[in-house]
């Protein structure tokens, strides 16, 4: 699938395209934006680990999350690669309230957690492509070609992870989805008192 019909694809799935609020304060405070951009690839890296461990009897999980764990860990070595090449120190910066509003609403145990976990592992896969796409065309060449070469196994990683999540339920999960992609919604859109990558609408602390 070419990028433009993956992104089209994304933009309907998510519902919401970022701000042009966030978009400005991502500009704004690029040492932020890349010191938590690599946050988010390790913790990728982290979330596909914890899958390979728990679900050792699926065998199209331990690929798709051992290929995405891969890809991660590489993507946080270019992003820690492109902070020293920049004068960026790589410092602790508190976790977004994003990804814990979504894993919140993780239903706890069995067949239901591994779906609600694949789910949201989809939507912020996404929201990344997403973001990527929006803010290369504002960025030096250097930044924009890199984000620009991460689109596509973004999108590769939210479809890996929203086919498995149907693969393994027992039951259509499209209101499920729906239930996540309001949340989702409500944290993209919502005022945000820090800058994070996943960040919602910047308002003063």
């Amino acid at each position: 699938m070419k990028i433009d019909q993956v992104l089209e694809e994304i933009s309907e799935f998510l519902g919401v395209a970022t701000p042009d609020e966030w978009i400005e304060a991502a500009l704004q405070h690029q040492d932020i934006l890349l010191i938590d951009h690599a946050n988010c690839e390790k913790k990728a890296a982290s979330t596909a680990m914890n899958l390979l461990y728990k679900h050792l009897e699926r065998e199209d999980l331990l690929k798709k999350m051992s290929q995405l764990a891969r890809e991660e860990l590489l993507h946080f070595e270019q992003v820690v690669n492109i902070m020293r090449d920049r004068g960026i120190r790589y410092r602790t910066v508190s976790s977004s309230r994003y990804a814990s509003g979504m894993r919140d609403a993780v239903r706890k145990g069995g067949e239901q957690e591994l779906i609600d976990v694949l789910i949201v592992g989809a939507f912020i896969e996404a929201r990344s492509c997403e973001r990527f796409a929006k803010l290369a065309p504002h960025l030096d060449p250097e930044l924009a070609k890199f984000y620009r070469s991460l689109l596509r196994s973004e999108g590769r990683h939210y479809q890996d992870y929203l086919t498995l999540a149907q693969n393994y339920s027992s039951s259509d999960i499209s209101d499920r989805v729906s239930d996540f992609k309001q949340l989702e919604n409500d944290l993209i859109l919502s005022p945000d008192p820090e800058f994070r990558f996943h960040s919602g609408v910047p308002s003063a602390a």
